[in-house]
């Protein structure tokens, strides 16, 4: 027994996570003690807690974080990873070899998509994920329920964003018309999918925020309306915005501004709203973007992939935005792994900054920056009071071998997989296995979805598809 005492006297199923190797959180090398889904107390080094606890889980092997934190994905684009058709392309290139495709979504296509890419994350060490969907093909109307579902199935935190493209190539947009909307179907439905879902109670494990796609996909109409709609139901904002040099251009052209002049013209521009890359701003603009507290989420591997640039991290969180991470949609990056995310955000960032960007600065990004990012403050940091979010890793591959500083190695000698992670207090995943997850099933299903998609407008690419 770990107390002296009979447990018929305990308060409640208290679990001390004891001595770990490392822990990314001030005064806690004794570990922390979870209570339901919160954090009650941390433990400092040498000290037992002060608190009654019901079990000891030994961490002398472990570098525990707190749950790494997913600000911007595109779950069904896990069924169109490396697509021949969409390689080597700049974004509008690669849109447009990849917008005929995932035209063909269907339901159950949605559904492993969504539970893949959960699954992918959750095992990398991300308790939570914002997911920015904004297809609704004619056989895809009901894709937010879909993924509300298929969330509640893996058991991770999701914000759940109803996104929407109203402005199709017809009417000067990037997209086909065949994935585009009406604009009273997409505010109708919006404020459907908020009454249903969205749960902005602390402890939440399903928020909803509304996503118009981008510029070039959705009008100035939309956009407006969509604020409204946020403002009234008091939901977080999101779309993608300073991507590319294409992307201002075509601001320009069709608005006559420059992507924040456009951003406030349409009445986004405030604490509520987070935006994707966010890569082409001026100094003018990146200021406005700090006073106004907007967030901005840093999305390296895609940045990379796509040639799109790299995020001005340092100036933006000097202005005042709160700075997350994302690992984008998986035909851009192609994975959805968010440790080796904060691995290349530390790079990347580097490459612009110089070696002084830290392990820690990063950390920071994947955590108490993404958190606040999307509206959050009971998530992002092992603290006193907040959510029992937390990834555990080991060290014990041979990539490690020779490492020296437990939290420094997690990034520099590349994890790839975490060994626990759990989700409000509940383990989520125990010794690398998903909880109560057929990974070989789901594997099964989600390979068929991606087949079935992608045959459908490219026949030949049956045969060239991983077995």
């Amino acid at each position: 027994m770990p107390i002296n005492k009979p447990l018929s006297t305990l308060s409640s199923h208290n679990i001390w996570l004891k001595n770990p190797l490392a822990i990314l959180a001030s005064n806690a090398q004794g570990g922390l003690v979870v209570q339901g889904q919160k954090i009650i107390e941390l433990v400092p080094q040498g000290q037992r807690p002060s608190c009654d606890y019901s079990e000891v889980m030994e961490c002398g092997d472990l570098v525990i974080l707190p749950g790494l934190i997913n600000g911007h994905h595109h779950f069904y684009q896990t069924l169109t990873r490396a697509l021949p058709q969409a390689l080597n392309k700049p974004l509008f290139g690669w849109l447009t070899s990849l917008y005929p495709v995932w035209a063909g979504l269907e339901p159950d296509m949605l559904y492993q998509a969504t539970r893949l890419a959960l699954a992918e994350l959750l095992l990398s060490g991300c308790t939570t994920a914002a997911d920015h969907h904004y297809l609704f093909p004619e056989a895809l109307t009901e894709a937010m329920d879909i993924q509300a579902e298929a969330a509640a199935s893996i058991g991770i935190r999701m914000t759940m964003t109803r996104g929407s493209m109203s402005l199709g190539v017809d009417k000067g947009g990037l997209p086909p018309q065949s994935t585009v909307q009406h604009e009273d179907i997409i505010l109708a439905d919006s404020e459907r999918v908020i009454r249903r879902y969205h749960d902005a109670s602390e402890g939440s494990m399903l928020q909803v925020a509304l996503a118009p796609c981008s510029p070039f996909s959705v009008t100035p109409e939309l956009m407006r309306d969509s604020a409204n709609l946020a403002a009234q139901h008091k939901v977080m904002l999101h779309t993608h915005l300073a991507k590319t040099i294409d992307e201002e251009n075509f601001c320009l052209q069709r608005f006559g501004l420059r992507t924040v002049d456009y951003l406030e013209s349409v009445g986004w521009l405030g604490p509520r709203t987070w935006l994707a890359h966010g890569i082409h701003f001026n100094a003018d603009e990146i200021k406005r973007l700090g006073a106004a507290g907007t967030g901005i989420c840093h999305c390296p591997t895609s940045n990379m992939m796509l040639a799109s640039g790299i995020a001005p991290v340092q100036e933006l969180e000097a202005a005042g935005c709160p700075v997350g991470l994302g690992v984008d949609g998986s035909a851009s990056n192609d994975g959805s792994n968010m440790i080796q995310e904060v691995r290349q955000a530390l790079y990347l960032q580097r490459l612009k900054y110089s070696a002084q960007v830290s392990h820690f600065d990063a950390y920071r990004w994947a955590t108490q920056g993404s958190a606040k990012m999307l509206g959050r403050s009971d998530i992002g940091s092992l603290t006193v009071g907040k959510q029992a979010d937390v990834a555990c890793f080991k060290l014990d591959e041979m990539r490690f071998s020779g490492s020296h500083d437990p939290l420094a190695a997690l990034l520099l000698c590349g994890a790839q997989k975490a060994e626990h992670v759990m989700v409000a207090g509940q383990w989520r995943v125990k010794k690398g296995v998903i909880e109560g997850l057929e990974v070989g099933e789901l594997l099964q299903q989600h390979g068929a979805a991606a087949k079935a998609l992608v045959t459908k407008i490219y026949p030949s690419a049956e045969g060239l598809m991983c077995r």
